[in-house]
């Protein structure tokens, strides 16, 4: 089924000052299926490796998932330190209404503000997330991906929250083990600088992915899920994306299909875009051009006033 609004869906290429031309992406109900998207995409591209038939339980998930986690300490290419069975459940770079933005923001709305913004939100944004959810979806409580108690999680999977945090503190003892034997500078040289990159990326894929003046943001009454699995952008990072296995121009269909692996994600990418239309969104524009740009242009949201049928709908803002 092709959509009827377009068939050669377009790349968004925009100015480093100018948002305001920018298209929004479609809020209405959308002309297709996910079966329709499904037909699509070739049969292949749902396949994986052998290992999905040994992989299928959550005890030997978390197993092999545990152990790689814990091996980080001497494998220093490894990933960084983490809450391994707490990160499934991430919903980060949350926007918030005018009403509810810090009056910090106000003052920091300007140039300087915005680099010591960025400055913090590359270095520690990722652990401040873990730790106190901040820019997370609200809840009526404290909520952190290390507290087993946290409104996050339900109560079959507090035990698994606990098994996590055994498995941090276990990794933070051996970090410390090394410290003390090879001394800091040696372990920031072979892991901490790493992570530190790591960790700026992580957090500027992740929010470049979800903050754009053309994606909508949709309340209770509005939200669907195939609404939401649309509001999300693919971002061109260059040559970075073949290092980073595509994840960065493949996250609509990740959106969609989260179970097509990378080796896949592009071929699969490409067979949507004529079913989907304006529904796909992609940009164009450097990274760390887009990282400034949305981060003085994208600071809270307001609801849709152009009628009254589409108030539970919102939208970037960047005026006080």
């Amino acid at each position: 089924m092709m959509c009827t609004r377009c068939s050669n869906p377009r790349k968004l290429d925009v100015k480093k000052s100018d948002t305001e031309g920018i298209k929004r992406a479609p809020t209405s109900k959308p002309p297709f299926t996910l079966a329709d998207i499904k037909k699509a995409i070739p049969p292949h591209c749902f396949e994986r490796f052998l290992i999905r038939s040994f992989s299928h339980l959550i005890y030997d998930i978390t197993a092999v998932g545990i152990f790689y986690y814990l091996a980080t300490i001497y494998i220093p290419q490894l990933p960084r330190p983490l809450p391994y069975l707490a990160w499934p459940h991430d919903e980060v770079h949350v926007p918030k209404t005018k009403s509810k933005l810090w009056s910090s923001v106000v003052y920091l709305n300007n140039p300087i503000g915005r680099t010591l913004t960025i400055l913090v939100k590359l270095t520690l944004g990722w652990y401040f997330y873990l730790s106190i959810n901040a820019a997370g979806r609200p809840y009526d409580k404290f909520a952190s991906h290390y507290d087993p108690r946290s409104p996050i999680f339900s109560e079959k999977e507090r035990g698994l929250i606990l098994i996590s945090d055994i498995g941090l503190l276990s990794f933070c003892y051996l970090l410390y083990t090394v410290v003390r034997i090879h001394g800091f500078a040696y372990v920031f040289c072979i892991y901490g600088g790493a992570l530190m990159v790591m960790n700026a990326f992580l957090v500027t894929i992740t929010y470049l992915h979800h903050t754009h003046p053309s994606l909508p943001h949709y309340n209770d009454c509005e939200w669907s899920w195939m609404k939401g699995a649309f509001a999300t952008v693919d971002r061109d990072y260059g040559v970075l994306n073949k290092v980073f296995h595509n994840i960065t121009d493949t996250h609509v269909l990740h959106h969609l299909f989260a179970h097509i692996p990378h080796y896949h994600a592009m071929e699969a990418t490409k067979a949507i875009r004529p079913i989907v239309g304006d529904f796909y969104q992609i940009d164009s524009t450097p990274f760390f051009v887009a990282l400034w740009r949305e981060s003085k242009n994208c600071l809270f949201i307001e609801p849709d006033e152009s009628n009254e049928k589409s108030r539970g709908i919102y939208w970037f803002r960047s005026q006080y």
